[in-house]
């Protein structure tokens, strides 16, 4: 069934409904425990879902392989992103065929984000420049089987400079054949309800849904405001401030404001909300039950909300499997949670235009140079790397005067985190997770080994290996480490009343070399933004072919400075 009738029929219905997005998760485990939770959510009774579509069709394979599953066999009615960026006519008619071949009727037609490698976006020969060209192709080659949405965008698009210029590349797109239209995310009811006016104001019929995102962590909500630029009310920004140390309570306040913006939508007559889970259930299912949306199939897969005691073996089943990844899900979150890796999903890394990289990085010609970058990075001189979009957390200045050293040494590091031993979850510093508890974590260092350092390094590891657990790789795929074969290594865990010891974060082969791909892919990014063959561009690809990325885990969280003897 089109999704347009299916949301014409929600608004005759005149009572409230809700749609879900998923993104492809990185990892095969992911994917199937992410099948597994959207068969609990699909229970809920979302008018449809929508799954993701990488930049390019990076995703390709796994956004159609969840689209047929959310169809066919979870019997939702799915709608497939699909993107016009550096994707040719060939490639998108495949695209389309395999979502006819797999039932699905609906499409939502993006630009979507820049292609890596790419210093400003470019249309692929013989592909598509805007949104608007995807859908009139959609529409001159497939005439009316596909149901076809597009994108609104209540602040305007975050590259646009003109405002109205801006809302009328929005109305050639539904004129162009939309059928629907999702907006973008906001944190501010009053900006939607003014643009859908300004919307059916223009003469636009087609069934328009709001886009919510509740807030599922301070890191991942600064990250994503900094990617779409997207405004937020000062009394939601400072209550997030005053929260941010306290996990739970950023969830929380997540609900919260999740729920007040909902109601006043539906005061004003929006019935329809798009709710963004970032591949997580809890909060998304606490806000439709403070909604009384869906209530009945929230009562039937069990009530218990984070932080509750549960009483029996099948309901404390249901509430592990809808909370055990709510808390940090960073890079080195679980890989087997469906969230691992969701910052990547929504936004390629680097940011900056040419010009702002050079400004911000300079022009790296010599290995001292990049060992004086990632310094001043971690002294808080400069305010972001290629690799990481905001400054330091602040538990990191326990260790900062031990990271600028060894990054001048060569060892350039990307993430790291201090040995922790029963430090209070209340902690305004290092804490996370309900409060009551006791949270604990070992000292690790990921970084970038120059090709000439490594060997030294690497015996360094290995003489430690009853304390050390290690993985390495390269650009070329070598892989080296000393952990046990299909084991992780516990990073942080937790323990709170009332709860099973929480353990958000590990490594293991699976999460590093899914992160290997993404850093080495970033030294690339960073050399496109220079003029080709120049002395920069050169520099930093041959950098990246030599050197190794390296994640390092001192298991004896008792010897908090043990650490730092290996890098030498």
């Amino acid at each position: 069934m089109k999704v347009s009738d299916k949301l014409r029929q929600a608004e005759d219905s005149k009572q409230p409904y809700f749609s879900f997005e998923y993104f492809p998760p990185k990892t095969e485990q992911g994917l199937a425990n992410l099948y597994d939770r959207i068969e609990r959510m699909a229970r809920l009774g979302p008018v449809f879902v929508a799954v993701t579509w990488g930049a390019g069709g990076a995703t390709a394979q796994r956004t159609l392989e969840l689209c047929s599953a959310c169809q066919g066999v979870f019997g939702v009615e799915t709608v497939m992103h699909l993107t016009c960026t550096n994707m040719d006519i060939a490639q998108v008619d495949a695209a389309l065929e395999g979502a006819k071949a797999a039932g699905i009727q609906n499409i939502l037609a993006l630009r979507g984000d820049p292609p890596r490698d790419a210093e400003y976006w470019t249309a692929c020969e013989g592909g598509f420049s805007h949104a608007v060209d995807l859908v009139r192709y959609i529409r001159e080659k497939y005439g009316s089987y596909f149901c076809v949405g597009v994108a609104g965008y209540p602040e305007g698009h975050i590259e646009s400079t003109d405002a109205d210029q801006d809302f009328e590349y929005f109305v050639a797109k539904v004129e162009a054949g939309a059928d629907f239209v999702v907006s973008q995310l906001a944190y501010d009811a009053n900006v939607f309800i003014q643009w859908e006016k300004k919307v059916r104001a223009r003469g636009i019929t087609v069934p328009v849904v709001a886009g919510v995102l509740p807030v599922q962590s301070y890191q991942s909500f600064r990250r994503l405001v900094f990617l779409t630029k997207v405004a937020v009310p000062e009394a939601l920004r400072e209550r997030l401030e005053e929260a941010k140390a306290n996990d739970q309570a950023v969830k929380d306040l997540g609900v919260e404001h999740a729920v007040a913006m909902v109601r006043q939508l539906q005061a004003a007559g929006v019935r329809g909300v798009h709710l963004t889970t970032l591949n997580l259930e809890n909060s998304v299912q606490r806000v439709l039950e403070a909604l009384g949306m869906g209530e009945a199939a929230i009562k039937s897969t069990g009530r218990a909300l984070a932080g509750q005691a549960v009483t029996g073996q099948a309901m404390t089943s249901a509430a592990e499997r809808r909370v055990w990844d709510d808390f940090p899900n960073g890079r080195w979150g679980d890989a087997r949670s469906p969230a691992f890796g969701c910052a990547d999903a929504y936004g390629a890394m680097l940011k900056f235009d040419a010009q702002g990289a050079a400004r911000v990085w300079g022009r790296p010609c010599t290995l001292d140079d990049i060992g004086s970058l990632f310094a001043r990075y971690v002294t808080g001189e400069i305010a972001s790397l290629p690799w990481s979009d905001e400054p330091l957390r602040a538990e990191t200045e326990r260790i900062g005067a031990e990271l600028a050293r060894v990054n001048r040494l060569g060892f350039w590091t990307l993430a790291s985190q201090p040995a922790l031993d029963g430090v209070a979850s209340a902690d305004a510093t290092h804490g996370w997770g309900p409060r009551g508890g006791y949270v604990y974590q070992k000292a690790f260092v990921e970084c970038f080994v120059a090709g000439a350092k490594f060997g030294s390094f690497l015996s360094r590891l290995q003489s430690s290996a009853s304390r050390v657990t290690y993985y390495a790789a390269n650009r070329q795929g070598d892989f080296l480490t000393n952990a046990h074969a299909g084991e992780g290594t516990a990073l942080t865990w937790g323990v709170f009343p009332g709860r099973a010891v929480v353990q958000p974060t590990l490594i293991d082969k699976i999460s590093f070399l899914a992160w290997r791909a993404e850093a080495f892919q970033t030294w690339r990014e960073w050399a496109a933004m220079f003029a080709q063959g120049s002395q920069e561009a050169c520099f930093l690809r041959e950098t990246a072919d030599e050197c190794w990325l390296v994640n390092v885990v001192d298991n004896d969280y008792k010897q908090a400075d043990a650490i730092w003897d290996l890098f030498q």
